[in-house]
């Protein structure tokens, strides 16, 4: 046994074996592929994990993994191992577009009556769908008064606590444009928090992409972007037909800046941008109703 050492509190990183273990536990519950060259990465991550549960090495964790109590720690193993990189209005492309071309449309159907339902898949600490929320507002200050949701979503439910308390630091607020900053943030000891009529706009889940979807119904914007870079080409094929079965007619989606829809994949979505698709009205679907 491969014991931790008591003067630093290193841990030896996994063996090739222990490495394809945890690797098949975590692709088998979220499509999430570690590479034979990764043990470095899992021993840097999960060595808190060990610490936090007394355990010395890791096969003693993966043997906690597999017992009835271990339940709750392959949640944790799969919060520590997943990559959260995250910005206010990253690839700035996307939401040019939502300004010029999506979200118009979208708003008039919402004073119309209709409900416009906006999904941010993948939404690490919240930064994208309230780079959403505040470009809503922007467009129209009724927004928080219109039936329009955003869903964020993220399998890490410390991340998605992070969106819900909506409060960031100053350097991390600092890709918001200054118009914005004024116009949605408040000041705190600490750093900044956003206003409620962009906190209201967004509703936060924990949810797993690789499992099943609760939410019935469709979404007029689905955004997943460098979420899909981290499964293998299965899963990322299966997560494509997923969203596209998802969307409503004229719905759109927007994938990360090195994720594109394969050109072998039979799919009904076309391009609209840059990483951006689009599903035509015309169809069998045309009668889904949004999400809500």
């Amino acid at each position: 046994m491969i014991m931790a050492s008591t003067l630093s509190g290193a841990f030896a990183p996994p063996t090739a074996v222990e490495l394809a273990e945890i690797a098949r536990l975590v692709r088998e519950s979220a499509g999430i592929v570690i590479g034979e060259g990764k043990a470095s990465m899992v021993q840097s991550r999960l060595s808190k994990r060990l610490r936090a549960l007394g355990l010395a090495d890791y096969r003693s964790y993966l043997e906690h993994l597999q017992s009835p109590e271990g339940a709750e720690e392959s949640g944790r193993m799969l919060s520590a191992l997943t990559t959260n990189v995250t910005n206010f209005f990253r690839e700035n492309h996307h939401f040019q577009q939502l300004r010029r071309d999506v979200l118009p449309p979208l708003i008039a159907r919402a004073r119309a009556g209709g409900r416009v339902r906006i999904w941010s898949a993948g939404c690490s600490s919240g930064q994208e769908p309230y780079s959403i929320a505040m470009l809503l507002c922007d467009l129209a200050e009724d927004a928080p008064t219109l039936d329009i949701r955003i869903l964020a979503t993220d399998i890490d439910p410390e991340m998605t606590a992070i969106g819900r308390a909506a409060r960031y630091a100053t350097a991390l607020a600092e890709s918001i444009p200054p118009a914005y900053a004024q116009q949605f943030l408040d000041a705190t000891d600490d750093g900044v928090v956003l206003r409620p009529s962009v906190r209201g706009l967004v509703g936060f889940r924990e949810l797993n992409l690789h499992a099943t979807w609760p939410m019935r119904g469709t979404f007029d914007v689905i955004f997943c972007r460098n979420v899909a870079i981290y499964f293998d080409k299965q899963t990322q094929d299966a997560l494509w037909s997923r969203f596209e079965a998802a969307l409503a007619p004229d719905g759109w989606l927007f994938m990360g800046h090195s994720e594109r829809l394969p050109a072998d994949r039979p799919t009904r979505l076309v391009t609209a941008g840059i990483t951006s698709y689009r599903l035509p009205a015309a169809g069998p679907d045309a009668e889904k109703r949004p999400w809500r």
